[in-house]
């Protein structure tokens, strides 16, 4: 069954590849914000349509501006230029927030990669211009000495003469190329050259290496050639992978896993051991979560609030049974384990004893299907992502995903490292045994849960970080009745559902109510995707499972693809 469910996968991910090319920027803010459209015009930057300033960030920029005091007319408009491009839709890219903290973005210089999709606009040496018209003009608190400075504002008056002693070494620490990853900036809007015709790659090898039904794969956190596969029933195993062409198979023991959790997992089409994630710190603390969901007739521990409660305007005894089974009789939980071993080197552990150490969250479903289930940790901030479906009902009958007092349809992010006081618990109305993270875009408005980190999904089932550039966070959200999509997460974003499914709109009255309202819901549209009338007519089209970006050189070709 294996070889069905990663073939799955794979076919999944190679019409992406053969419809798609190397993956260029795409619209994101330097708070990890999805671009809007601004309610009233930008009157000092020079943006429009979709941007990532506000009015009040707009006049912010302004007084920024006044306050260098430059006299120098010709300065004073690259400096301009250089502070409005916080406000590019681009403006992730351009200052690089995955890499550095900047206060100017990468200025575009003579060395501009040929096959850049941005190459024909930033083809002008625009460090060099800034250069120019500024290396000996006095600024006060420039941007320049401030990023030179790492960021520690000094009230004082400079110039670029004064800190680099020629050009060269100006463009050395503020220049860079625009090519297949990311942007420049060349004195304005970020315009994306979507002329150029790429060819596709003609396909990828697939090499079968085993026969299991494995839902979870997840590598090693020490680094070698194995991994961890878990199935739907609730086992979980370590595994060796081989070496690619060498023609032996995935060295596993199914008669001994890792951690057996078949007692406490309740699994059947729609449920069972959906999530598996070790902590970024697991060689030095042993930390292990798995998320799955339980049956509360079947296991004492699977008791938790019902997720359909009077807060949402839901009322679990109104709701028929699903398949047989009573409104919030399963349960979504995150847990935590340990190896609990006495040996130095975790490295060696290869069972561990399946008693909980923490109870992490738990959620009681109103319906049997649509859960999501996966758990990550984020590479740079360290915080645990769950991903969590509408809950099941054709259409999101209580529209479920819209509503920012309800967990389902969204994605959290959780502080798992710090343990909440009873004051939190009680001011966040938590769900478990978590801490909110201060930057959750909801965290000071106790109005909504604060757990949301975005919103507006139907099945989120498979989501993974660009290890290149972790601000790149895509998730596959599996559709209903026409499209499967591919969306960049981003912080505070709405994805649609139930108003669309994808770009499409799903529900003309949905569409109304949501925006006649006094929040509209501004729906991010996939990144990527495909309609179920496009695909696989014969058989009919297949649901969408997930991705990755690829970042091996094992073949060349695929570098940057998803």
């Amino acid at each position: 069954m294996m070889a069905g469910v990663l073939t799955l996968i794979f076919i999944i991910s190679c019409l992406n590849l053969l419809l798609s090319h190397r993956c260029s920027s795409h619209p994101l803010c330097t708070n990890f914000r999805a671009p809007f459209t601004s309610k009233t015009p930008l009157s000092f930057c020079q943006y429009n349509g979709s941007v990532c300033c506000n009015a009040t960030e707009d006049l912010k920029l302004r007084n920024q501006f006044k306050s260098m005091n430059v006299s120098v007319s010709a300065c004073a408009s690259v400096l301009k230029s250089i502070l409005c491009s916080r406000c590019d839709q681009f403006s992730a890219e351009l200052y690089r927030i995955d890499s550095a903290q900047r206060t100017v973005p990468v200025l575009c210089n003579s060395s501009i990669s040929t096959s850049s999709s941005q190459s024909q606009q930033a083809k002008v040496d625009y460090c060099a211009e800034v250069w120019d018209k500024c290396h000996n003009v006095s600024i006060i608190n420039s941007p320049f000495a401030l990023q030179a400075k790492g960021g520690i504002q000094i009230n004082s008056t400079s110039k670029l003469t004064e800190l680099w002693q020629s050009k060269g070494a100006f463009c050395d620490e503020f220049g860079g190329a625009s090519d297949d990853g990311a942007t420049c900036f060349n004195g304005g809007p970020v315009l994306l050259n979507s002329s150029e015709n790429i060819s596709p790659p003609s396909g990828i090898c697939l090499e079968k290496i085993g026969n299991g039904s494995y839902l979870n794969m997840v590598a090693h956190p020490d680094g070698s050639n194995r991994v961890f596969l878990s199935n739907q029933a609730g086992k979980l195993w370590l595994a060796m992978v081989p070496e690619q062409g060498s023609g032996e198979t995935l060295g596993i023991d199914e008669s001994n896993p890792f951690l057996d959790l078949t007692d406490e997992v309740h699994a059947d089409a729609a449920l069972g051991l959906l999530g598996i994630a070790f902590h970024p710190n697991f060689q030095q603390n042993g930390r292990f979560f798995a998320s799955f969901n339980c049956d509360k007739v079947q296991w004492p521990g699977c008791s938790g609030r019902c997720s359909c409660n009077s807060d949402i305007g839901c009322d679990p005894s109104e709701l028929s049974s699903d398949n047989g089974a009573r409104p919030c009789q399963y349960h979504s939980v995150i847990t935590e384990f340990t190896t609990n071993s006495t040996t130095l080197n975790l490295s060696l552990v290869s069972q561990i004893r399946p008693v909980e150490v923490r109870r992490i969250l738990t959620m009681g479903l109103p319906f049997t299907s649509q859960h999501g289930g996966q758990i990550l940790f984020g590479p740079k901030d360290g915080y645990l992502y769950f991903m969590m479906g509408d809950g099941g009902g054709s259409g999101d009958p209580y529209n479920f995903s819209q509503n920012k007092r309800s967990l389902l349809g969204k994605i959290m992010r959780l502080d798992i490292d710090t343990i909440p006081s009873a004051k939190d618990i009680s001011e966040f109305d938590l769900w478990g045994n978590y801490s909110i993270p201060k930057d959750n875009p909801f965290y000071e408005d106790h109005e909504l849960l604060p757990e949301i980190w975005a919103m507006g999904f139907r099945n989120p089932w498979r989501c993974s970080f660009d290890s290149e550039r972790p601000s790149y966070f895509l998730c596959a959200d599996v559709g209903q009745d026409q499209y499967e999509e591919v969306d960049i997460v981003t912080k505070g974003g709405n994805y649609g559902w139930r108003v669309y499914e994808g770009p499409l709109l799903y529900n003309l009255s949905n569409y109304s109510e949501a925006n006649n309202s006094s929040n509209p819901i501004n729906a991010i549209f996939p990144v990527m995707g495909y309609n179920h009338s496009s695909l696989n007519k014969a058989e009919g089209s297949a649901s969408i499972s997930g991705g990755y970006f690829y970042r091996s050189m094992t073949d060349p070709c695929l570098y940057g693809r998803f």
